[in-house]
């Protein structure tokens, strides 16, 4: 009311204000209009990408612009002859679609203005992109507008990129004040040196801020939504996000074709490059990341995200376990004409075990799992939450929204699968959560379906409200200049940093063969134990075929025989020290639930480090606090000494694995600054604290080796001490330097509940036949007297060390076993 009567007194001021509005409408929309004009030129423009996804995300971008202050143009490349592009890109425009939100007049208007803004051109010499950069100089001079940039969309093979990258930086960059943005779909190499190489090419050519690196996963709704839900549910998650109360994480991706018609690509890449470095990798990193106070800051997402890789745990080869569909290796030689006998080792299969070396995850399996020709197609991240609660009412009485004996989990769905659209789910059991109502929406209900063993009905479940491709959600990031979403140079040489070794170790594994779809039954199923991860359905004992006709030693797998009447477990070295570590972890997990502790004696020497070494990174889930390691005999030198049994425990297994320092017993080969003194009673000082706190002095498991000469310990043909008697711990002779020596005495060793003796070296191949032979001689061969009196002796052998030759015994035990598993 005073406003209305200060303008009637004073008319002039409706006209002042008239004005000023007007201006202020005409400024808003002159700074709409410089905003500028865009570019976007899409290379390979007639591939299939383009053809399905891309196109559709270029259409998509501009509904959502249009009418912005930006202005448009669409430049299609290939090397296709113009009027094939010409005529495959009018196909292509006019099978694009709108949402459902636009009406069906309005649809057809808005793609009639795309295909005017858009057309084809031939690209390939330095001389077609200079001619290109000048026609959109003239469109802009033609038209008076500014430019704001130029988007090159890299939809062609690797190789490629080099000279396109040329051609771009020398004859198509934008005037000043212009960006540019160039955007690049993987593969992004094949291993650490190739993406380096490629990296450093391409930075030869464009600031690490013009490239934009694709994985399309990130675009999927579900895993975009996973930071922003984690943003939006601090209060809630902030207790629950950690090592105490995840029990694990799995993330999934499976599918149920096949690789027809790209065997060549899959030849070259396997599953593990294909989904699992790059899709489930980034998917884990965004779960595993510290959460940045402002996670809209692109700068902070990727620095976690550096951070997350380069906690992730070296991956070794038993944290993977591999397949093959039985129709793959038939597709390669019929599509790359390989001859009859071809077999492929190229997984399309892998289930790998990761682990974070941080705070947060210590000790948390991530289980990463992708296949071709499996029984559904759907991915999903499904975060598990462990369970203390017990619920006195029968399961029947349970309430959904209050039973707190459900499984706690949430879930990321991806798509496809029984739900069959994106979703973010969250059992009622442990909060409801904040998604913003604009974008998701809760899913309606659907009576019988059941997900991850639940019914829907026990999930708060939420859902898009428009689902969108992810190309069309990155191409806009893209636009809008979001790096987030993208691959930058140094995270992904971290990522190969991490994959690089376990492909290496992996390149000569044949992968388990399953049948394909349901069919595949419970075969690729797997288990984990600590580091470790295996099939839980074991094969047969079998030759598995290889590259070429002929077997090859590496085809065998892990034999069994007998050796002196005791069991005989001979392998290729590597397999042979990881199902000793396995039989070492296993035992011991037995023995502390048993009995509280676990009491393992280990040898000197060059042969068990490649054990100490395998248990020290591959076997986090040791009970290493409740053991108790003694050694089976010491050279008599300083502890520190380079050549002291102690010293390469210490260096090999001590210092990585967690101990209690009091469990730890060295030999006390060095007192009163002397060495092995008889006055100093260090053998009875070692042999009354071996009786103090192993029960009956009977150790869990004593790992023994052999040596050439049939000595095993420190207990030597030609020293005759320990053989015998009642001494638990004796003072010894060595025929070599230094010849004085500690060692356990055969009565005590074979006092063990198990004994393992680890043949090592090829040397070994004659004494191993000959005490083959011999009887009960300890004396003459003191590894003949190692036969434990209640406990059990295995022996450990590699097949490497003794197949030179088809006349060693390894050798005819193979193939006798190997010749009768292929009649079975």
């Amino acid at each position: 009311m005073l406003a209305e009567l200060y303008f009637k007194r004073r008319p002039g001021w409706w006209k002042m204000l008239a004005v000023a509005m007007y201006m202020a409408l005409l400024a808003c929309l002159q700074a709409q209009e410089l905003q500028g004009h865009v570019s976007i030129i899409l290379l390979g423009a007639t591939g299939d990408l383009a053809k399905k996804y891309l196109w559709q995300g270029l259409f998509q971008l501009y509904l959502d612009e249009v009418g912005k202050g930006y202005s448009f143009s669409f430049h299609g490349a290939a090397l296709t002859s113009t009027k094939q592009g010409q005529e495959f890109i009018a196909k292509v425009l006019e099978s694009l679609s709108c949402p459902e939100d636009v009406a069906p007049g309005r649809c057809a208007e808005l793609r009639g203005q795309f295909q005017q803004l858009s057309q084809y051109r031939h690209l390939r010499t330095s001389e077609d992109y200079m001619a290109l950069s000048k026609d959109i100089e003239a469109q802009l001079q033609h038209r008076g507008l500014r430019e704001a940039g130029r988007i090159f969309y890299f939809s062609v093979p690797p190789f490629a990129y080099a000279d396109i990258a040329r051609n771009i930086n020398s004859s198509c960059r934008p005037g000043p004040g212009a960006w540019l943005r160039v955007v690049l779909e993987k593969p992004f190499g094949h291993d650490h040196l190739s993406a380096q190489q490629l990296a450093t090419e391409l930075g030869s050519f464009f600031q690490e801020k013009e490239m934009y690196r694709v994985d399309h996963y990130l675009g999927k709704q579900a895993v975009a939504q996973i930071l922003p839900f984690r943003d939006q549910n601090r209060k809630a998650l902030d207790g629950l996000w950690n090592r105490h109360h995840v029990e694990r994480v799995e993330i999934i991706m499976k599918e149920t074709v096949d690789a027809e018609g790209r065997t060549s690509f899959y030849e070259e890449y396997g599953v593990i490059r294909d989904v699992l470095q790059n899709h489930l990798t980034e998917v884990l990193t965004l779960v595993a990341m510290e959460l940045p106070h402002d996670v809209s800051s692109s700068e902070a997402v990727l620095r976690h995200k550096l951070q997350a890789f380069r906690a992730l745990r070296g991956l070794q080869k038993g944290s993977a376990v591999l397949g093959q569909y039985q129709a793959y290796s038939e597709q390669v030689r019929r599509e790359q004409r390989k001859p009859d006998g071809f077999h492929s080792l190229t997984p399309t299969f892998a289930g790998i075990l990761v682990h974070m070396d941080n705070l947060r995850w210590e000790g948390i399996p991530f289980l990463l799992m992708s296949g071709k020709a499996l029984d559904e197609r759907v991915g999903y991240v499904r975060i598990l939450f462990r369970n203390q609660a017990y619920c006195a009412q029968n399961e029947k009485r349970w309430v959904a929204d209050q039973s707190q004996c459900l499984p706690r989990q949430i879930i990321f769905y991806i798509g496809h699968g029984e739900l069959g659209s994106p979703a973010v789910l969250v059992s009622q059991n442990l909060f409801r959560p904040s998604l913003p109502s604009k974008s998701w929406k809760e899913v309606e209900g659907r009576p019988g379906l059941h997900l991850f063993g639940r019914p829907l009905s026990d999930y708060y479940a939420y859902s898009p409200v428009r689902e969108q491709d992810a190309y069309s959600v990155l191409i806009s990031h893209i636009f809008h200049g979001r790096k987030d979403s993208f691959i930058t140079t140094e995270n992904l040489l971290a990522s190969w940093v991490f994959w690089t070794p376990l492909l290496d170790s992996l390149a000569h594994e044949v992968p388990r063969l399953y049948p394909g779809g349901t069919e595949n039954g419970h075969l690729l199923d797997f288990e984990f134990s600590g580091t470790q991860l295996r099939f839980s359905q074991q094969q047969l004992e079998q030759l598995v075929p290889g590259p070429g006709s002929a077997p090859k030693p590496s085809d065998f797998q892990v034999l069994q025989a007998k050796y002196r009447e005791s069991p005989l477990i001979s392998a290729w070295p590597e397999e042979l020290i990881a199902k000793l570590a396995e039989d070492i972890e296993a035992t011991a997990v037995r023995a502390v639930q048993r009995f509280g502790e676990f009491h393992l004696a280990l040898s000197g020497g060059s042969s068990p480090v490649p054990l100490f070494e395998q248990l020290a990174t591959r076997h986090y889930g040791f009970p290493w606090a409740h053991t108790h390691l003694w050694l089976v005999d010491e050279r008599c030198v300083p502890l520190r000494d380079p050549e002291s049994n102690f010293q390469g425990l210490q260096a090999h297994l001590l210092q990585h694995v967690r101990v209690p320092h009091y469990n730890v017993h060295p030999m006390p080969v060095h007192l009163h600054q002397r060495l092995c003194a008889e006055e100093d009673r260090g053998a009875q000082m070692y042999a009354s604290e071996i009786s103090a706190l192993v029960t009956n002095s009977s150790f869990d498991l004593v790992l023994l080796g052999m040596g050439m000469d049939g000595h095993t310990a420190s207990l030597f043909p030609q020293s005759p001490a320990g053989l015998e008697g009642t001494q638990l711990v004796v003072l010894t002779r060595s025929p070599s330097k230094p010849h004085e020596r500690m060692s356990l005495s055969l009565p005590l060793i074979n006092r063990a509940r198990k004994v393992a003796v680890l043949v090592m070296g090829r040397m070994k191949r004659e004494i191993t036949m000959l005490v083959s032979r011999v009887g009960h001689e300890p004396k003459k061969w003191p590894i003949s007297g190692v036969l434990p009196s209640s406990g059990q002796l295995v022996w450990k052998d590699p097949v490497k060390s003794f197949c030179d030759g088809d006349t060693s015994f390894v050798g005819r035990a193979v193939m006798e076993v190997v010749q009768t598993i292929q009649v079975l």
